[in-house]
């Protein structure tokens, strides 16, 4: 009852705060050396799966050359803004669809920028020795692979098998990429209609003989307009079970790996990027078609239409379409909910940063997730408990599926 309740709660709240300001051209803010990542979004996919509510579109060669030329051209708009990005992130879609753009596009960021960690996406069939030679090449130190799972039945009811591979064909590739990286991540996700202990079990015993860097467990997030092609092809969602799944997962995974956030299971103790960026540094900027950024207390969103986004970069304006600036109130209840999705949270910091305020803003909720049996103190720290754990698996599926909301909207209406 509490979790349907924090799902009601929270999925009005995000909603709330996911309505943009639309129909014009933004500004870049002007940067200066704080510690902020890059986030370069690239849009192309070999198949659309059914339940992804990313910005993307199957992959046109023509289309794909002149949108990483624009890419650069947005890149180098941030270095002249003054900014100096310390991490990248390149996320999509698959961004690796074309290997030697990509590289092309990581060399003129880190010739920007002094880059100290970069961080890539990409899918089983691209786990090619030419790929990881090139990313590696590329100083690329940490590679996300998107599994979802092992289960061929379920690949299948995803379209995945045929073009990614097999579950067996997929652990080959991904025992051949160990060791080429400081971090080989897996890309899962829990809570498939058709998924039930038994095939997420399969999953786990293939994952630990691996011996995986890095395992991140999405549950299922669907956006309303996936909803019905979710159940269409693989049947009706279900948050009734999500929770017995994702304490399955915790109990496999935890004895041999540490939580960096609610849903990412990390062997070592620090790692330097997790796929949940918004977690690792208080601000990022997104660059690409569709990115999102959070700059200076700005949420924004790039033009989801990617023919005006390479003529907007040709004619030299930045491809800013829609933004949301944060009330002092919406940045602390942000900042709440992204520091404790990484399990901890340094109080006396969070009160120095907003100036003292911090309390006035968030008393109700402390007080709520504590009499939930959802946080601890140890100070200087708020540090979520295990049943706080899935309280903010709750809560950051809500804040995606909210974004999912806003990205459909944009494609809708093509801004």
């Amino acid at each position: 009852m509490f979790n349907s309740l924090i799902t009601k709660m929270v999925r009005r709240e995000f909603s709330r705060v996911m309505k943009f300001e639309e129909g014009g051209q933004g500004e870049i803010p002007p940067g200066d050396a704080s510690p902020r990542l890059l986030y370069l979004h690239v849009p192309f996919c070999e198949k659309l799966c059914p339940y992804c509510s990313f910005h993307r579109l199957v992959f046109q060669e023509a289309l794909g050359h002149s949108y990483f030329a624009a890419l650069r051209k947005e890149i180098r708009m941030y270095q002249a803004r003054g900014y100096a990005f310390r991490g990248l992130y390149v996320g999509g879609g698959t961004p690796t669809i074309m290997i030697e753009e990509l590289e092309e596009t990581i060399a003129c960021a880190r010739q920007c920028f002094p880059l100290q960690e970069i961080s890539v996406e990409t899918n089983p069939n691209h786990l090619t020795e030419q790929n990881i030679t090139a990313l590696k090449r590329s100083g690329v130190k940490r590679l996300s692979v998107g599994i979802q799972s092992f289960d061929n039945v379920l690949l299948k009811a995803m379209d995945r098998y045929d073009k990614y591979g097999s579950g067996e064909e997929i652990t080959a590739k991904l025992r051949n990429a160990k060791g080429h990286f400081d971090t080989l991540n897996a890309d899962m996700i829990f809570n498939f209609p058709i998924q039930d202990l038994k095939v997420l079990n399969k999953d786990l015993d293939i994952l630990l003989d691996l011996e995986m860097d890095q395992i991140t467990y999405y549950p299922l997030m669907v956006s309303d307009s996936t909803r019905q092609r979710v159940s269409n092809t693989l049947g009706r969602v279900d948050y009734g079970k999500e929770e017995t799944l994702y304490r399955q997962i915790e109990k496999r995974l935890t004895p041999s790996y540490n939580l960096s956030s609610a849903w990412c299971f990390s062997r070592r103790q620090t790692v330097s990027i997790i796929d949940e960026y918004i977690v690792d540094y208080d601000e990022y900027a997104g660059l690409g078609s569709g990115a999102i950024g959070f700059l200076n207390g700005v949420c924004y969103a790039n033009t989801f239409d990617i023919n005006r986004y390479i003529a907007m970069l040709d004619r030299d304006e930045a491809p800013i379409w829609a933004s949301r600036h944060f009330t002092e109130k919406d940045k602390i209840r942000y900042d709440f909910l992204m520091k404790l999705f990484a399990t901890r949270l340094n109080l006396p910091e969070l009160q120095k940063k907003y100036a003292g305020s911090m309390y006035r803003y968030l008393w109700p909720d402390m007080l709520a997730f504590f009499l939930l049996g959802g946080l601890r103190y140890e100070a200087p720290y708020l540090h979520l408990t295990r049943r706080g754990h899935y309280l903010w698996v709750i809560m950051m599926r809500e804040f995606f599926i909210a974004v999912n909301n806003f990205r459909d909207f944009c494609r809708n209406g093509l801004i």
